[in-house]
Order: C-alpha cells, then sequence, then structure tokens
C-alpha cells in the first residue's frame, strides 16, 4: 500500500512539475506572441475600446485617427479622412480582418506600446500613451500622382534616391477603408466579400505586391551589366538592324514597328533597341546578366517598411543554358522577367545615387503622446548595384534618353532629367506602358517609377514614351518644386 501511495506522490509530483513549466512557458517565453497574436480576441477588443495614435503625412494631412463612439459596441472608432487617396500606405484597422499597411508594420507604435517611460511623470499620469506615425509622403505630390495616372489601371511610385523616403506611392483603383473599421461586423464583411469580388483588384497595391514584365526599361539593368562586368562590350558597335536572329531557333526578335537600329551602348539606350540589347545579352552571358539583375534587388523583397511587399524576378542563370532565345529576350525585360514598380523605381533610384539603393521607407518619424521623438526613418543602404562612376555613365545616357531619345514627354523645364522607357507586350495585342526617371540629373533628388496597365494595340499610342512620361513628367515637376 505504501509502495501504491508513493508512486501516486510522485506521479502527481511530476504532473505538477509539468504543468509549472507549462504555465512558465506560456507566460513568460511566450507571453509577448500569444497576447499579440491577431487572432487573440481579447487583444482585438482592447485595442478597439482604447485610443490610438494618428497617421499623418509630411505636411500634415491627417490619414488615420481614432474618433469617441461613447454608444457604439467599442469606445473607438478608426476613421480615415482621406480614403482612397492613402488606402495602400495606411491600411486599414479592422476587427474581424486585422490589420494593414502602416497600421500594421506600426501598431505597436500607434498603440503605445513601444512608448518607452520617459520620466516619473509618464508612470503617474492616468493619461493612454500613443504614438503618432508621421509618413514621409506628402498629399499634394500623391494628389499628382493621382490625377495624371487618372482612371487607368496602374501604379506611380516616388523616392528621394538619397535616403529612400517614398514621396508617392499611388495605385489605381484603390479601395475605402471605412467601411472596413467599421463596428458592425455583418457591413464589414459585406464590404470584405465586394471588394474580393471586383476584378480590378482594389485591394491589391499594385505599386509593391504585383509584377510586370518590365520591357525596356529593364535595358538599365543590361546597361549596368555591360558597364560593371564587360566593358569591352560599352564602345561595341552593333549592326543595323530590323530584327535579330535568334540562335537555336528559327524566330527572329524584331525593334518595335519594324524600325532600324544600331551602335555603341548609348546610341542604343537612345531609341531603345530590340536587336542591339538582346545581343548584348548573348554577348554578356547568363551569369553577368543574371548576377547584375541581383545587385540590383531582383529576387530579393525590398525591405520597405509595408508587410508582405513582392519580390521581383529574373531567372536563374543555369535556366538559359539550352534556351538562348530566353536570355536575348530577358535582355529587353520580356519573358520571365518580373518586377513591382517600387522595384524598378528603386533601380532608377540606385542609378541617381551613384551605384546605391537605399532602404525605401514610408515613416518619417514617430512621436510620443508628448510630441517627442521615439525614432526617425531609416537611411540605408540596400543594395551596391554598380560604381560610382559607371552610374555617372549611365546617368548620362539617361539623359540622352530625354534629350533626342524616346523620353522627350519627361522633360521638365529648367531641370534636366535622366530616364528610360519601356512598352512590355503582354497577352494579346496589349501593352504595359512603363518609364522611370530621376531629376535634376545632376544632383537627383526625385526618382520616378510609372506603369499604365494593358494599353489596347502595339503602335506609338501606347508605348511609354507617350503614355508614362507625361505622367512621370508631372510628378517630377510637382516634387521638385515642393522640394
Amino acid at each position: 500500500m505504501d509502495r501504491q501511495i508513493r508512486r501516486v506522490g510522485v506521479a502527481l509530483l511530476v504532473l505538477i512539475c509539468l504543468l509549472f513549466l507549462q504555465l512558465n512557458y506560456l507566460q513568460v517565453v511566450r507571453a509577448d506572441k500569444l497576447a499579440n497574436d491577431p487572432g487573440n480576441a481579447r487583444k482585438a477588443t482592447r485595442d478597439f475600446n482604447r485610443d490610438r495614435g494618428v497617421i499623418q503625412t509630411a505636411d500634415g494631412v491627417v490619414v488615420a485617427e481614432s474618433v469617441p463612439t461613447p454608444d457604439g459596441k467599442f469606445k473607438r472608432l478608426r476613421r480615415y479622412p482621406e480614403p482612397t487617396l492613402f488606402a495602400h500606405v495606411s491600411g486599414y484597422f479592422s476587427f474581424t480582418f486585422g490589420t494593414d499597411g502602416v497600421e500594421n508594420t506600426y501598431n505597436d507604435d500607434l498603440a503605445g506600446r513601444s512608448t518607452a517611460v520617459k520620466d516619473v511623470r509618464d508612470v503617474l499620469s492616468d493619461r493612454v500613451q500613443t504614438g503618432n506615425v508621421t509618413l514621409t509622403l506628402t498629399k499634394g505630390l500623391q494628389q499628382v500622382a493621382r490625377d495624371a495616372l487618372g482612371d487607368r489601371r496602374g501604379s506611380v511610385v516616388a523616392l528621394d534616391p538619397r535616403n529612400g523616403a517614398v514621396l508617392a506611392l499611388w495605385s489605381f483603383p484603390s479601395f475605402d477603408p471605412n467601411p472596413l473599421s467599421a463596428h458592425d461586423q455583418r457591413a464589414v464583411q459585406a464590404s470584405w466579400k465586394g471588394l474580393q469580388a471586383d476584378g480590378s483588384k482594389p485591394l491589391l497595391a499594385r505599386s509593391y505586391r504585383e509584377r510586370y514584365a518590365p520591357g525596356s526599361t529593364f535595358k538599365v539593368v543590361t546597361a549596368a551589366a555591360a558597364l560593371e562586368r564587360a566593358p569591352e562590350l560599352v564602345g561595341k558597335a552593333y549592326p543595323r538592324l530590323r530584327e535579330l536572329d535568334l540562335p537555336r531557333t528559327d524566330a527572329n526578335l524584331p525593334n518595335f514597328g519594324g524600325s532600324s537600329c544600331g551602335g555603341t551602348l548609348p546610341d542604343l539606350l537612345k531609341v531603345s533597341c530590340n536587336t542591339g540589347f538582346a545581343q548584348m545579352g548573348l554577348d554578356l552571358g547568363a551569369d553577368r546578366l543574371a548576377a547584375e539583375a541581383r545587385d540590383f534587388g531582383f529576387a530579393a523583397r525590398p525591405p520597405i517598411d509595408l508587410n508582405a511587399p513582392a519580390a521581383s524576378q529574373f531567372p536563374e542563370a543555369s535556366s538559359f543554358r539550352r534556351d538562348e532565345p530566353g536570355l536575348a529576350k530577358s535582355a529587353i525585360g520580356q519573358q520571365d522577367v518580373a518586377a513591382t514598380p517600387m522595384e524598378m523605381a528603386l533601380i532608377a533610384a540606385g542609378v541617381a545615387n551613384g551605384g546605391v539603393i537605399m532602404k525605401p521607407h514610408v515613416m518619417g518619424e514617430v512621436r510620443d503622446s508628448e510630441g517627442r521623438v521615439v525614432r526617425s526613418g531609416p537611411s540605408e543602404p540596400w543594395q551596391r548595384a554598380m560604381s560610382p562612376a559607371n552610374a555617372a555613365s549611365l546617368r548620362d545616357m539617361m539623359v540622352g534618353v530625354v534629350n533626342g531619345g524616346t523620353a522627350t514627354r519627361a522633360a521638365v523645364p529648367g531641370s534636366q532629367v535622366a530616364a528610360k522607357t519601356g512598352t512590355a507586350q503582354t497577352v494579346g495585342d496589349n501593352s504595359h506602358a512603363w518609364i522611370v526617371a530621376f531629376a535634376p540629373a545632376e544632383a537627383p533628388r526625385v526618382a520616378v517609377a510609372v506603369i499604365v496597365e494593358s494599353q489596347p494595340g502595339l503602335g506609338d499610342t501606347v508605348t511609354g514614351g507617350r503614355v508614362a512620361a507625361p505622367i512621370a513628367q508631372a510628378v517630377l515637376a510637382a516634387a521638385l518644386r515642393s522640394r
């Protein structure tokens, strides 16, 4: 009997120890993760019943705020005074669907959970501590981007190449986040279903979450590969051709509109010569072209402070071993090459910034409830794409694209612009109209990328130089005036 009692006692002691260890594991090791789990209903209820900091633009316009609702289900309601204009930046704060955008990335700051205690007054005060996020974007430039793109599907990205600050980030179509933050969950569900069912995908932030064939804007990367990795190709005079005979196939690669072109690298870039750049891709070889694409950030997610950015794609060098035609097409941004507008803006910014791509960010600063700066936006390098000397050479070539080349409509009076256009053929007879640009060329302060999706037809009326360049011109001019 005593032996059985001892066994029962030992077993109970072991169970008590296990329970003690499990409780400590949950309360200490996993406490923070469990407390802040998006599926934690208690956390969501707590956050919706307390105050929350504002999100505002660099020019002082409130983008998101909490307002009291004494008669509602919760004590606070999240409101978006500039709904569609900043929806893909601010994101939403929804009891049912969680958070997105800045509301997600800086959730702890806005809720006051990351604000450190500064002095004894913070401890004794019964005031709810929150954090206010100031963006790097301005309402003025965001409106210019929106108005210039109009009701065409696409995106506009503007950056400061010197520090990575995002100046404008516009995608059309957009959406209104206010219905998603409502307290009536049936209405929230209905709004969400409507947005999901919309074939135009208004919830999709095209600027950093959607990939497209970049077309001839990718020739900036191919040109950089020649400058960095095969300087003997820079001065090579490529023959004047109407179409290039692709190796290992009966197919030919034509120039746009059936035109003839050739010459050295500056000549090829100025008129966006397909045959010359396709042959240059073959001369470079897959290893060097793929390596340069990686140096510009392809295959990596841009480290922007917004959740779920998409990684741009360039095929692995090994995939071209038996596909030389694919290499030629990839050198002009077609076939399996795909890039986000954010990535293409970063490419332009890298050339503008002497070959260094800075980490993009939308947060300018976070201040606590007392107005004290908690932290400021980063100014850190992300990628070293090319040497300063070669970046300067490529900049001069891109100036030639504006001065008498395919991007004349991007010119800004009183400021020299450097640019590269692109017209990427898609399914059927549709094309994406592209441009990347920066200004002033001699001391760049703004870099932009513009895409206008799926323009019908393949003629001169749907090119990047005709469709996208005027949009870039408007954004560059407005940014230079304001800065």
